[in-house]
């Protein structure tokens, strides 16, 4: 069921002409960062990808999550990069939410 809805919310994304990477680039927000900006980088494989708009629906969830400053996906390589503050979320978590939207990490 989250899968249908994750699709759904990316198929509405596509549809509406978020999924072109100018749009979605104007649609993030930095969030303010509570550790004084002491930012940590991850990369991870992600596994489930079945076209670009899944990368784009991922990087547009991630990046709507607390202490998340930057999220690029790529559907291709099947690769995730985030930047995020360990402040206000942690590595568990981003899992979490991955995998709540139907992904492997």
């Amino acid at each position: 069921m989250i899968r249908r809805q994750f699709l759904k919310l990316a198929s509405l994304a596509s549809a509406t002409g978020l999924a072109s990477v100018g749009a979605v680039e104007a649609l993030r927000v930095e969030p303010k960062l509570a550790s004084g900006g002491n930012l940590r980088e991850i990369t991870w494989h992600v596994h489930g990808f079945t076209c670009v708009t899944c990368a784009v629906g991922l990087e547009t969830m991630l990046g709507r999550m607390p202490g998340v400053a930057s999220v690029h996906a790529t559907y291709p390589q099947g690769v995730v990069q985030i930047a995020y503050d360990p402040a206000q979320t942690s590595e568990d978590t981003l899992r979490t939410a991955i995998a709540d939207l139907g992904f492997r990490v």
